[in-house]
């Protein structure tokens, strides 16, 4: 089955935890889950959710690796580095579901990642 979350974002660069709209969508006992941000700037992750630093810290190493305004693309748009970002951590993730219950580890959450806010974001969930 397929769903759809909507998310406004409200700053250039965010992680946003969507794990919670996710399991509401979870109906059957075991399969698999698709989350998918049909976005050239914007990414799927899984990691820690627990502590919001986790987050903070992630964007601050992407901004030192990747960092603004060297980039040939941002000519067009000046969003180069969102674009670099969000195809290295990548569009999708997929989690089992396992007992009707998403397969996460313990600490860990399922992320939207927005590097070129604020916008509103779509993400599709496939849940099969």
């Amino acid at each position: 089955m397929q769903h759809e979350i909507c998310i406004q974002t409200n700053a250039e660069q965010e992680i946003i935890d969507i794990t919670a709209q996710i399991e509401k969508m979870i109906n059957i006992k075991q399969g698999i889950c698709t989350v998918y941000v049909p976005h050239a700037t914007a990414a799927i992750m899984i990691n820690e959710s627990a502590d919001p630093n986790i987050m903070e810290d992630i964007l601050t190493a992407l901004d030192k690796i990747i960092p603004a305004g060297k980039w040939k693309h941002d000519a067009i748009d000046n969003n180069g580095a969102a674009h670099i970002k969000a195809g290295l951590i990548g569009p999708s993730e997929q989690i089992p579901i396992l007992n009707g219950k998403l397969g996460l580890g313990t600490w860990q959450g399922i992320m939207l990642c927005d590097f070129d806010g604020p916008r509103k974001r779509k993400i599709i969930v496939m849940v099969q």
